[in-house]
Parts: structure tokens; C-alpha cells; sequence
């Protein structure tokens, strides 16, 4: 198995697709967070904090189970590569919707990745990651996905490129042991909730559309 790698779509200045054209493929940055921002965290935390159930299970792959393309940047493609090879059969990283989302097909933004990764269906794209997706959004005939690739998608986020930020807000606070702030040096943006829902009793997902706030 093996990723397609495609040369640079775009000249080294910066594209005015955002300008000029219009873009029908709805982009969505999906993201996991504990309540004070962290996407992660060290000690003894496990996989979704340890707050998981089979109602937010069953959505995920409910969520996935529609066509559409992923969109990573490098360091989340290199995780999930690293995480899916020492996966044990019983790891968080088996889950059913863990192994959907691998088999979507997926863009990956790299300036650095080359040659043969193990992803069944993806092609690694150097550029900047605004120009890729203004022109994924122009060409996609799906909708666009991104799970995790903070920076990436603050980058999009700024851009005015995400469509919706959807947030499961798992029910801990991890002060002294949480890692990747999701949205530290972030632009500001007014959120317009458009859609919430409560899983297991705990768990809050939230999908906003964000607006630049002027």
C-alpha cells in the first residue's frame, strides 16, 4: 500500500482562489479537546481521557461512514502511521471508526513526506496547506475532514477556509498534564453554534461556523 506523491500545486505565491472563485466542498476541522483546550495529555491519561462510550463510539462511525476525503498535515499523518503500526488488536486504535477513517481517501500536506506510506488511499501534496485546500474545496467532490493537524487547521481557520469547527469536549481538566493547546496563537472568531449533542451522558459535541471576529 502505498500514497501517490504529487509535485506542488501551486506557484510559490499565494493563490487567489479565496478571491476569486467560488467553493462548494464543505470543510470541517474535527477535533477532540479536554474542557480547558488540550487535544492530549500526559501521566496517566489513556485514549479519550478514559471517558468513552458506546454512544460516542457508535457516532463516530456513524460520522465516517459517509464518503468523504481526509485532509491531514504531515505530523498528524506521521502519529497516526506511528500509532495504527504498534496498534495491538485490542488498542483504542482498533476502534471501528479508527479504521473507517483510514480507509477514506486522504490528502496529506507535506513538504518533507516522500516514497511509500503505509495509508491505503492517499496522495501527498507539497504546498502551502491554504493554497491546497482552497483548491481541494474548488475540486473535491466530497467534503473535506480533518481530525487533529492543529497548526494546519488554525492556519485554514484564518484563512476563512473551515466551514465548521466541531468540538467533543470530553469532561476532564488536565492543568498540569495537557498537551497541544488547540487553538494557542489562534486567530479571534465569533462562533455560530449550529448543531450540539450530548453522548453517554458527558461527553458534548459541538459544531460551530466560525467567522473572523472584526
Amino acid at each position: 500500500m502505498s500514497l501517490a506523491v504529487a509535485g506542488s500545486l501551486y506557484p510559490d505565491t499565494r493563490s487567489t482562489a479565496l478571491e476569486e472563485s467560488i467553493m462548494t466542498a464543505t470543510y470541517t476541522f474535527d477535533v477532540f479537546s479536554s474542557l480547558d483546550g488540550f487535544g492530549a495529555a500526559s501521566g496517566n491519561w489513556t485514549g479519550y481521557w478514559g471517558k468513552q462510550g458506546p454512544e460516542l463510539l457508535d457516532h463516530r462511525l456513524a460520522l465516517y461512514g459517509t464518503e468523504q476525503r481526509m485532509v491531514f498535515g504531515a505530523n498528524t499523518y506521521r502519529a497516526f502511521a506511528q500509532m495504527l503500526a504498534s496498534a495491538t488488536k485490542d488498542s483504542e486504535a482498533r476502534d471501528p471508526w479508527v479504521t473507517r477513517m483510514r480507509n477514506l481517501p486522504a490528502t496529506v500536506v507535506s513538504t518533507t513526506l516522500e516514497g511509500s506510506l503505509d495509508w491505503p488511499d492517499a496522495t501527498v501534496v507539497s504546498g502551502d496547506a491554504v493554497d491546497v485546500v482552497a483548491r481541494l474545496k474548488q475540486e473535491s467532490e466530497m467534503p473535506l475532514r480533518s481530525h487533529g493537524s492543529l497548526s494546519m487547521n488554525r492556519a485554514l481557520m484564518a484563512a476563512g477556509l473551515v466551514d465548521h469547527v466541531q468540538v467533543t469536549l470530553f469532561p476532564v481538566i488536565t492543568g498540569q498534564t495537557g498537551l497541544d493547546p488547540i487553538f494557542q496563537d489562534a486567530a479571534d472568531f465569533d462562533l455560530e453554534l449550529i448543531e450540539s449533542r450530548t453522548l453517554d451522558g458527558h461527553t458534548q459535541e459541538l459544531i460551530y461556523r466560525p467567522a473572523l471576529h472584526v
